[in-house]
């Protein structure tokens, strides 16, 4: 069984993070070891909840772990959140990068061409530097724009424009990007990535539902990990996890009884692991 270390924030009521990064791996047929960077009551999207830093926590963690010789096949990050969190991880990365193992790096930091409210633009900087020791990286578009000092366009770009900022991000020093959120015509929206080893680009799109909902950037990560430890190409990763983030956004729109704070990824689990067979 492969074992993947999966380093983000907690929530204990919420469908993100590794709330939803936990069940999905494991479904996915992989040991989840997880270092939680915080634990919150509920996550962010629902007013009044408490919060727990456990920064101080994470280099005994690592330590421990290298103590024990432990080895994994992924290492994958979501939301860090502080600067030192950045450098803790630089050490997981240096203690448990292997010849053979991947690090993927969802660099969660902003949405909708702005920044969540604790970063600011030398947090986005540290970011890409972090950035540039993983093996793939999966920034939206805000999120490269910020990295990378550039103009954020939100609609009415070209294919130049996306394949461009592509290239400007594995120049931070990661092996693939894959940039989500891309859209070059209405009612489509999906994922492009690019293989610098091989100067190759690779897409996937999908009908675009008009409706957004917290987590689904956790879902969607969180599968293409569970993917690429499948033995699925990227491409193939990608279009798993789009198609089963869509889902999930679909039959929870269509739910008049549904939460609304996160996606009812659960109902579609044993699908998602029926997909694996395939």
């Amino acid at each position: 069984m492969k074992r993947i270390a999966t380093i983000q924030d907690i929530s204990c009521l919420g469908k993100c993070s590794l709330t939803v990064a936990l069940p999905i791996i494991s479904a996915m047929g992989m040991e989840t070891c997880v270092v939680p960077t915080a634990v919150l009551s509920t996550h962010t999207m629902i007013s009044g909840f408490t919060f727990r830093d456990l920064t101080e926590d994470m280099p005994d963690i690592c330590d421990h772990w290298k103590k024990e010789n432990f080895i994994f096949d992924a290492i994958y990050t979501g939301y860090l959140g502080s600067k030192r969190q950045l450098a803790m991880v630089e050490d997981y990365f240096a203690a448990f990068k292997t010849e053979n193992n991947l690090i993927i790096v969802d660099p969660v930091i902003g949405d909708g061409g702005k920044l969540y409210p604790a970063f600011d633009v030398d947090f986005a900087h540290e970011m890409a530097k972090l950035c540039g020791k993983a093996d793939i990286i999966m920034p939206n578009l805000t999120e490269a724009a910020f990295m990378l000092d550039e103009e954020y366009i939100e609609s009415g770009y070209d294919l130049e424009y996306i394949q461009s900022l592509l290239k400007k991000l594995t120049n931070l020093g990661a092996k693939t990007a894959v940039l989500t959120g891309v859209s070059f015509e209405e009612g489509k929206i999906g994922v492009m990535g690019y293989d610098a080893a091989n100067n190759e680009f690779f897409h996937y799109f999908h009908k675009k539902i008009d409706t957004s909902y917290h987590g689904t950037g956790d879902i969607f990560a969180s599968v293409v990990v569970g993917g690429l430890m499948n033995g699925f190409s990227l491409p193939k990763a990608l279009k798993i996890a789009a198609d089963f983030t869509a889902k999930c956004i679909d039959i929870t729109f269509s739910d008049p009884n549904a939460i609304t704070y996160g996606v009812n990824f659960e109902y579609l689990l044993p699908e998602l692991m029926q997909q694996l067979k395939k």
